[in-house]
């Protein structure tokens, strides 16, 4: 798998697949799951309302979901592959769409205006592949009874270098924020990329306060505050706001990765509070 192979001139290819009557709706999208040799395109501009990172198949050269395609298992038990959809010190609201053919990555919009962050994130920012954060699901109490927010499970890259939207990154698992953002639970899981110099030092969130000091509170503090200039309350975190180890982290990512599996085999997307999410249905 290729961290972000970036090709364009696929504007009508593109269009075409993204059309109600194109085969590579139906069942056919399972014939792509699990491939491994994924990577990324760019379709328009960035910063455009209609601009989108699609992934491709580079064996097949045929665009698969970037959700429900590329794979979540990496190289060993805690390694996971991860889709970067904002990259360090940007501010552009980049993310994977789970309602549009495909899931393509698109920069969010509020109030008919492309959305940015009043400041820049300080680490890649992105999603696993292949999970799902259940709306029906309860949660426990340490996190107020709160259900799933309805998207992959958020990953948050503390590395040291800037990886751009739309790569498709190997990370270690070292911990998780169990954020609660207007009611939902909101699961952000803490990791570094496995190519990172530090990361055959760090395996826990205890090293990661070692080598990296002040990190997980700073990630914690940036998620708390970030919505507030609109006028929203501040998010307040589960667990008496600990960050948890990484075997609580990985089991986190298993029940998603479970929770996934039941949406895309059981055809959960017909029901009413999964209706829009785009499984490989055709529209």
């Amino acid at each position: 798998m290729q961290a972000c192979g970036r090709v364009r001139g696929w504007g009508r290819r593109i269009k075409a697949i993204t059309s109600a009557r194109h085969s590579y709706f139906g069942r056919d999208w399972r014939h792509y799951h699990g491939n491994h040799n994924i990577t990324t395109i760019d379709y328009n501009e960035p910063g455009s309302f209609d601009y989108r990172v699609y992934a491709v198949d580079q064996d097949t050269d045929t665009p698969v979901s970037l959700w429900h395609n590329v794979p979540l298992n990496g190289s060993s038990d805690s390694v996971f592959n991860m889709i970067v959809e904002i990259g360090k010190f940007s501010r552009a609201k980049m993310e994977i769409s789970t309602t549009e053919p495909l899931n393509p990555i698109k920069q969010d919009t509020k109030n008919g205006q492309l959305r940015d962050y009043h400041g820049p994130i300080f680490w890649n920012y992105g999603a696993l592949p292949q999970t799902w954060e259940d709306p029906a699901v309860k949660g426990p109490q340490e996190v107020l009874g709160c259900y799933g927010d309805n998207d992959p499970i958020d990953v948050i890259e503390i590395g040291s270098q800037e990886v751009s939207s739309g790569s498709i990154i190997q990370v270690k698992v070292l911990g998780a924020l169990a954020m609660i953002d207007d009611g939902e639970l909101d699961w952000k899981i803490i990791a570094i990329a496995l190519s990172d110099p530090l990361a055959k030092d760090m395996n826990s969130v205890e090293d990661v306060d070692c080598h990296m000091p002040h990190t997980i509170n700073g990630i914690r503090e940036w998620f708390r505050w970030y919505k507030t200039p609109d006028g929203k309350p501040l998010n307040s975190f589960g667990y008496e706001e600990k960050a948890l180890d990484s075997d609580f982290a990985v089991d986190v990512i298993r029940d998603t990765h479970q929770a996934w599996r039941e949406l895309v085999s059981t055809k959960r997307g017909a029901e009413a509070q999964t209706a829009d999410l785009w499984i490989g249905e055709e529209p």
